[in-house]
């Protein structure tokens, strides 16, 4: 079985012989990547010499990863990637070596499992608190793992403005040049978001479509059900601006908005999302009211069960948005007028990530009467649960028309799913972990991405505090406030639920 895309080969890493992961032993280590390395591993994907080695503040030594790892697999493996005969031998790559990421000092004693020689070429994956990259980017100059020969992965988040992540990126920068730095943004590893780009550049009827003259509106969505879980740390003071738009979403709104890359290479499709990144019209103090909305949930029902509002969870008043409506504009000339609308929440109604491309009516309908009322063509474009493609058309109803052609809208559906059943469904992280490996860039998020992201995103927020924005009260199981409904409505839009 071959991968959607062919990988496109660094010129300056070749495949790395050791992965040194940090926070190994947390949560997102034993849910996703420990998982995916281990998916990896089974499949013959990555070299039988790659040793994988975990750091943490966790007291442990080789074995004592080892069976953090057993249990993680044992607990997050899903069933159809369960091969209990690979587990003895993918625990046998797995080391470990206790640190503290907040003293540089600490980080010698890696020289002894790392070793000294400069020439191995090294993958670090950074799965570490914001306020620990400093430190950790000089402990790892002092243990010489600095050198041309190692590329380092950045998961989120990389700072809360533009000025903190300009602070994560220079020092980052100060020891890996920007063809060694990997940011992640997991949904470029997701399978339906690759194929957005399969859908619109390897079909010659979609692309003379994907304009201003053809398309009235774009959605994204991307509904949680859930609360807090466990990131009341993180999550407050953050927000959904932050912790959904900024990245995700605006990955996303790239993603459907880009010009046509001369090539799937990390150069050409960076460089046509950093273009529509830059495009972006600023939201700003004149416009932060018309075209944005935040909310924050309170008690309700989700999945038919009660559940708290996110004061009750938090236990003190906060004023972070749970949700968030934006409309956007790219200002260019294939979107001139067409608004892209952006919507994310926690405690929402269904956990779902989906684009809908809303095209235009036909200029002129054929057809008369009570039953031929012509519906706008929309493709919906599911990311997760399920991963779909659906084009919605309009067919004629079987009959006889003695009363005149009745019309319907039907689906043309491909689900991912079932066209590719003889497929394992992967986690997206096993597609970035093997592309950090292997030094392919293409997923993952360039500097100057990172930073026209963070500016449009910092004018909405001065745009708030300016206005002294406090987020709209919605009932947990609901799509957010009323406000959210009349962002669209006022243009004659309906979100699509």
């Amino acid at each position: 079985m071959t991968d959607s895309f062919a990988r496109t080969p660094s010129t300056a890493t070749l495949p790395a012989s050791r992965l040194l992961l940090f926070g190994a032993t947390g949560d997102l280590s034993q849910r996703m990547l420990l998982p995916s390395l281990f998916s990896l591993h089974a499949e013959g994907l990555i070299a039988a010499d790659v040793k994988i080695i975990g750091t943490a503040r966790s007291d442990l030594d080789d074995e004592g990863f080892r069976k953090v790892a057993a249990e993680a697999l044992e607990k997050f493996l899903a069933a159809e990637a369960r091969k209990p005969e690979a587990i003895p031998s993918f625990l046998d790559r797995l080391h470990y070596v206790p640190l503290d990421a907040s003293k540089p000092e600490s980080f010698t004693a890696l020289k002894d499992v790392m070793g000294t020689d400069r020439n191995q070429h090294t993958a670090i994956y950074l799965s570490t608190a914001p306020s620990l990259f400093g430190s950790t980017i000089a402990g790892l100059k002092l243990a010489g793992l600095d050198g041309p020969n190692v590329r380092v992965g950045l998961e989120k988040p990389l700072g809360h403005d533009l000025a903190s992540s300009a602070v994560i990126n220079d020092a980052v920068a100060d020891a890996y040049t920007e063809a060694q730095t990997f940011r992640i943004d997991h949904y470029l590893g997701k399978e339906t978001v690759q194929n957005l780009l399969a859908l619109r550049f390897g079909n010659r009827m979609f692309e003379p479509l994907w304009n201003a003259e053809n398309i009235e509106h774009v959605q994204i969505t991307v509904g949680e059900t859930v609360g807090l879980e466990g990131r009341v740390s993180y999550y407050d003071g953050v927000g959904a601006l932050r912790d959904m738009v900024q990245n995700h979403m605006l990955q996303l709104l790239a993603l459907v908005a880009m010009e046509p890359p001369a090539r799937f290479g990390p150069r050409s499709v960076r460089d046509e999302k950093v273009k529509v990144l830059r495009s972006l019209r600023r939201i700003d103090r004149a416009t932060v009211a018309t075209h944005t909305v935040t909310g924050q949930y309170t008690e309700g029902a989700v999945g038919g069960k009660s559940v708290p509002g996110y004061i009750d969870e938090l236990g003190k008043p906060s004023n972070t948005e749970t949700f968030v409506a934006v409309k956007a504009h790219v200002d260019n000339w294939r979107w001139h007028g067409v608004p892209f609308y952006l919507r994310t929440g926690k405690r929402l109604p269904n956990r779902h990530s989906e684009i809908v491309i809303q095209f235009r009516e036909v200029p002129h309908s054929i057809f008369a009467g009570r039953g031929a009322v012509l519906q706008s063509n929309k493709l919906l474009i599911r990311l997760q649960p399920e991963e779909s493609i659906r084009l919605m058309v309009m067919a004629k109803e079987p009959g006889l028309d003695r009363d005149g052609i009745r019309l319907r809208e039907v689906p043309l559906d491909l689900s991912l799913t079932t066209a590719f059943a003889g497929f394992r469904r992967r986690i997206a992280y096993e597609r970035l972990l093997l592309d950090l490996i292997e030094g392919d860039p293409t997923l993952f998020v360039r500097r100057d991405e990172v930073e026209a992201q963070w500016e449009w995103i910092d004018a909405i927020r001065d745009g708030w505090d300016a206005a002294n924005v406090t987020p709209r009260p919605y009932g947990a199981g609901t799509w957010g406030p009323s406000a959210a409904i009349a962002l669209t409505e006022r243009d004659g839009v309906h979100w699509h639920d």
